[in-house]
């Protein structure tokens, strides 16, 4: 009969197991890969050792792990062929909370310098005692390699443990010159984990890349994993085939979509990881949902880790699909909940800027497949201007916006610029819902007659990155639609300039500045706008309403009051073309005073046409018919 040695755990271990079984793990289903990559650990310290000692692997029939699951019995058994422990390892790394052998190790050949070491998951020791969340018993047979003992250890994860020899029918079961079985008796609650499809399920979801094969059940001839991890393998050695097959698993495209970038990379130095990352070709269903959660799957050295790695990517990313597999990267006491630490940011920065070198290349390689992109994804992208300020420079790389220079193609802010006119020293835009309307928009007229570029902003997004932005290059972004502008140093072309010029009452200064209309408009109007003034901006037509100059921009005041129940008290200010044709016969009429209800009605058309220009809805639709009415009748009867 062979002694038995009871022990109680290191301090404080029942409390801490408490918090395991109760607290650390959200989904029990993580028992099963913890254990796993335990096993995987195993067998990857034993190829490691073997290669100074290959008296290890004699009579070794080769690495795996086994499943099995007795349901009478309520026991399920891991048993993998790996390095094994002796006794005092047993007690060292089950006996004591967060001691693990595999942590020890790494810091051995960390400070012995050794590169090429043994990729190792468990680098803290709580994984194992995840198993007492489905478990009320949990019996450990272990038998080191190189060695002929054979070791029980048991335990019932609160009393504390048993440590003894195996039994002849233990090592039998064990079935392996070495390595490690683990038997798990099922709590009541737990009874799903007796299910093969269960743990087959576990398997496929979170240890299907470890590269070295795992069967569950007893006669199980093909193993349950894919034993590979196609993003781990040299890019030689893919197809493009394989690469759509992969991209349509971790997209859930079933094949509907391809990837329009697909990029492939290790990176090592400082930081150490593998990226398989894919740009879609079509837009994701949920790409505006409120939560902005991107989809880019974690794993450490082939172990699926988590689909939602806060700060592994930047919210405005969330188009991305792939993995990305850490080597170093460092976990908390769960491997659910990663460490607040830099080296996810640094990740994160490094995919960040090597996936915007790829589109910035792609935009000069293939324009058609950029803009097919831009056109699904670029509102999304340039969120990241002011989520990602580290990141500004290379996003703005790959921004594309409407403008007035081109009907048809859009264009970069560095193209923009280049075709800036000598003395311009801002980058002048309009936002908006609609780029036809914004074409026609009166607040653009002068600025392209004067050849001034004018950017056309339709994304909602634009007016919020702008504030944060403010300029490009030292040009700072200027919007038509507020504050004074001033093209004194555009003089329009005499082609353009209006016959109006040539009246009499215009030749000077004086006669341009409307004073009568000015007053009349700005008491009649007192309590909608702040000012009135002549303006720069028109050409064509007689007004338009602009923002003060320390207000918010209109479009911006708009957005704002729809998504966040913001309305601004700002008064818009109303600007008159002083040279068009309806300005010059109401300001004569506001001087003569003749026919005050006329120019009372005149006065409403002009500000709800610019309130209708801009797209805001009129208070009184049917006092604007009825005027309107009034107007084109005395035009006809004229």
């Amino acid at each position: 009969m062979t002694d038995t040695h009871t022990m109680n755990f290191g301090a404080d271990v029942a409390r801490l197991l408490e918090i395991v079984t109760h607290a650390l793990y959200s989904n029990r289903d993580v028992f099963v890969r913890e254990l796993v990559s335990n096993s995987a650990d195993a067998c990857d310290r034993l190829r490691y050792d073997a290669i100074a000692n290959p008296d290890l692997l004699k009579g070794h029939d080769g690495f795996d792990i086994r499943l099995h699951v007795n349901p009478a019995d309520r026991i399920v058994t891991i048993r993998d062929t790996g390095v094994g422990m002796s006794k005092d390892e047993m007690i060292e790394n089950l006996g004591t909370i967060a001691k693990s052998g595999t942590r020890a190790l790494m810091e051995q050949l960390k400070q012995a310098g050794a590169g090429n070491g043994p990729n190792l998951i468990g680098q803290f020791g709580v994984g194992f005692y995840s198993a007492f969340m489905a478990a009320d018993k949990v019996t450990v047979i272990s038998k080191k390699a190189g060695t002929n003992e054979c070791w029980a250890w048991e335990s019932d994860g609160i009393s504390g443990f048993t440590i003894r020899e195996a039994t002849s029918e233990e090592q039998s079961a064990l079935n392996s010159p070495c390595g490690t079985l683990i038997s798990l008796h099922i709590k009541d609650d737990a009874s799903e984990f007796l299910l093969e499809e269960k743990l087959k399920r576990i398997i496929v979801t979170y240890s299907n890349h470890v590269n070295l094969p795992i069967y569950v059940g007893t006669n199980e001839a093909e193993p349950i994993n894919s034993a590979s991890a196609i993003w781990m393998r040299p890019k030689s050695e893919i197809t493009e085939e394989q690469y759509q097959e992969f991209f349509a698993m971790v997209s859930g495209s079933m094949g509907l979509d391809q990837p329009s970038v697909t990029a492939h990379w290790h990176a090592e130095g400082k930081i150490d990881y593998t990226a398989l990352l894919f740009i879609p070709t079509l837009r994701p269903f949920d790409l505006y949902d409120p939560s902005r959660k991107h989809s880019v799957r974690l794993y450490v050295r082939r172990i699926f880790i988590t689909d939602d790695c806060e700060g592994l990517m930047y919210p405005w990313m969330r188009f991305i699909r792939g993995v990305i597999d850490s080597e170093d990267l460092p976990l908390n006491i769960s491997r659910e909940v990663l460490q607040q630490n830099p080296i996810v940011h640094k990740i994160r920065s490094s995919v960040t800027k090597r996936l915007l070198g790829d589109l910035d290349k792609l935009s000069r390689d293939d324009k058609t497949a950029f803009t097919a992109f831009w056109q699904q994804f670029g509102a999304v992208v340039k969120e990241g201007l002011y989520d990602a300020v580290e990141h500004r420079e290379d996003i703005f790389k790959i921004c594309r916006f409407y403008t007035t220079h081109s009907d048809t193609e859009l264009t970069s802010l560095n193209d923009y610029i280049e075709r800036m006119k000598e003395g311009q020293d801002a980058i002048y835009y309009i936002s908006g819902e609609n780029v036809d309307a914004m074409r026609n928009s009166p607040q653009i007229e002068g600025l392209r007659k004067r050849g001034l570029e004018v950017l056309i902003f339709k994304d909602t997004i634009d007016d919020f990155w702008l504030p944060v932005v403010m300029d490009f290059k030292g040009k700072k972004f200027i919007s038509v639609t507020k504050g004074a502008i001033d093209l004194s140093k555009f003089p329009l072309p005499e082609t353009e300039k209006s016959s109006a010029q040539n009246d009499n009452d215009v030749k000077s200064e004086e006669g341009r500045d409307r004073a009568s209309l000015v007053a009349y408009l700005a008491e009649r109007l007192s309590e909608r706008i702040s000012k009135v003034r002549i303006s720069d901006r028109l050409t064509d037509s007689p007004v338009c309403l602009v923002a003060g100059e320390m207000d918010v921009d209109l479009h911006m005041g708009r957005v704002l009051k729809v998504h966040q129940q913001f309305e601004s008290n700002a008064k818009p200010v109303l600007e008159i073309n002083p040279d068009h044709a309806l300005i010059k016969s109401l300001d004569k009429m506001a001087a003569d005073k003749t026919q005050p209800e006329l120019l009372a009605d005149a006065a409403e058309l002009l500000f709800d046409q610019a309130l209708i220009i801009q797209g805001e809805p009129l208070k009184d639709p049917s006092g604007f018919a009825r005027r309107m009415s009034l107007f084109l009748g005395k035009g006809l009867a004229a």
